[in-house]
C-alpha cells in the first residue's frame, strides 16, 4: 500500500480565517459521518441475522469491530476540532505570542494529516461495509426468486 505524504507547510502562511473556515468544514464533514454512522447502526440492526451467518461472520464482525472503532475516532476527531477552534484566539487576539501561534499551526497540520487519514479510512471501510450489505441483499432477492419457482 502506498503512502500519501501530505505537504502541510503551507499552514505556516494560512490565516486565523483559512485555519477557522477549514475547522468548519472538518467539523461538518464529521457531524455528517457521526449521522452515517447512525445510519450504519441501523443496517446492522435491521440485518443482524444475515451478518452473523456462518458465512459472513468473520468479515462481518470485522467491518462492525472497524465501524465502532470509526465511530470513536471521529468523536475523538469532533471534540480535538472543538478544542482546536476555541484555541483560536491565539491567532486572533492581536497580541504577539510566537510562541502560542507556532503550536496553533502545529497543532492545526497534525489535524490535517490526521483527518486525511482518517477520511480515508472511513471510505475503504464504507465501501468495505456496503459490499457486504450488497451481496446480503443480492441473496436475499435470489432466495426469493428461487422461493417464488
Amino acid at each position: 500500500m502506498k503512502t500519501i505524504h501530505s505537504n502541510t507547510n503551507y499552514v505556516e502562511w494560512l490565516s486565523a480565517d483559512h485555519m477557522h473556515e477549514a475547522s468548519k468544514e472538518w467539523l461538518s464533514e464529521l457531524m455528517f459521518i457521526k449521522d452515517e454512522h447512525l445510519f450504519f447502526e441501523d443496517l446492522i440492526k435491521t440485518n443482524t441475522l444475515k451478518l452473523i451467518d456462518p458465512e459472513n461472520f468473520s468479515h462481518s464482525k470485522e467491518i462492525i469491530d472497524a465501524i465502532n472503532k470509526s465511530e470513536k475516532e471521529n468523536n475523538l476527531l469532533i471534540e480535538a476540532i472543538k478544542v482546536h477552534e476555541n484555541k483560536l484566539e491565539i491567532m486572533t487576539d492581536n497580541i504577539d505570542e510566537p510562541e502560542l501561534e507556532k503550536a496553533y499551526k502545529k497543532e492545526h497540520r497534525e489535524l490535517i494529516i490526521k483527518i486525511s487519514e482518517f477520511e480515508k479510512n472511513y471510505k475503504t471501510l464504507k465501501r468495505e461495509f456496503f459490499e457486504i450489505i450488497k451481496n446480503i441483499k443480492k441473496q436475499e432477492k435470489q432466495k426469493l426468486l428461487i422461493d417464488r419457482n
